[in-house]
């Protein structure tokens, strides 16, 4: 057996730890080092190329050595899907899912939760429900993870009732069905309920991940309750073991910012263990700009130009 062909089980098994990884700078050197051996071009090899460039957000790539494969399982289909879903990208999705059914492929649950979430991201209600509907027909709709993105879809496309009328007859709840539920009342300024949901969870022994205290924050955020989204964010770390992001800050800043509270958001932001984003410093200036406050938004502006100057020398 020539060499090339004896390395493509170790460049395969490398292959998939960098999938699961999605580090970038790794799945470029051993698609180099492929090339240099002569194993690229193996249809193994191509297939599970394409399927990591998806997952690192390498769309062109992925795509271009989906094109040239000649054996296509559904993993790779769906490592696309996954990937045009990560950027909300659903015209492509339906698109790669018309192909997929045209060479006889059957969608499994992951192929479903991919092309709802890429619903989601584009608020298509009507490409949703038609989803939905494939979903009954191929008999995935019991499955949880599609459950989970059809709650999620209904909530972010505004068919709140709808998503509820999803939840309440779940005969079992994980983590991402109340997250799910948390977060599109939370979108669509059901605040009181989305809260209520969040309470529900924590009460029946569910201990919310980062996305779960994202959720809740944003409830807060959007009802204006500055006390209880103060009281989460003191206590997430402690009670749920989950440290805050840039993400949980960017919530807590826009939550004081609309009450007013602009130079206790500044002081929030200043004690940050690790650097602000645009985002955060985006949100500490919109408070500034809503309340007037013009000495907090110089200083601020000053901050982050001299962060911004600091990352890029």
């Amino acid at each position: 057996m020539p060499l090339s062909q004896r390395t493509i089980p170790f460049f395969a098994r490398l292959l998939d730890s960098i999938l699961a990884s999605r580090a970038l700078f790794p799945l470029l050197q051993t698609h180099a080092q492929a090339l240099t051996s002569g194993t690229a071009p193996s249809d193994l090899l191509r297939t599970k190329l394409s399927a990591a460039y998806a997952r690192c957000g390498r769309l062109r790539d992925a795509q271009l050595l989906f094109l040239r494969a000649n054996r296509r399982p559904l993993f790779l289909y769906n490592a696309l899907l996954r990937g045009y879903a990560d950027l909300g990208l659903l015209p492509p999705s339906l698109r790669l899912r018309r192909q997929l059914l045209l060479h006889g492929k059957t969608p499994n649950p992951q192929t479903i939760s991919s092309l709802l979430r890429a619903c989601a991201s584009s608020a298509s209600l009507r490409h949703g429900k038609v989803l939905h509907s494939s979903a009954i027909a191929v008999g995935l709709s019991s499955s949880a993870s599609v459950t989970n993105s059809l709650i999620s879809m209904y909530a972010k496309c505004g068919d709140l009732s709808l998503a509820r009328e999803l939840f309440e007859r779940m005969p079992a709840r994980n983590l991402a069905s109340w997250t799910a539920m948390v977060g599109g009342l939370a979108a669509h300024g059901c605040s009181s309920e989305a809260l209520k949901v969040f309470d529900e969870m924590l009460s029946l022994g569910e201990k919310p991940d980062a996305m779960a205290v994202t959720a809740a924050l944003s409830a807060c955020c959007r009802g204006g309750w500055v006390e209880v989204g103060g009281r989460i964010f003191e206590e997430m770390e402690g009670r749920f073991g989950v440290r805050p992001t840039l993400e949980h800050y960017t919530c807590l800043v826009e939550l004081m910012g609309r009450a007013g509270r602009v130079e206790e958001a500044e002081r929030l932001v200043m004690g940050m263990e690790f650097e602000p984003d645009e985002a955060l410093w985006g949100a500490l200036l919109a408070a500034c700009r809503a309340h007037g406050k013009l000495d907090v938004a110089l200083r601020v502006a000053k901050r982050a130009c001299s962060s911004s100057s600091s990352s890029s020398s």
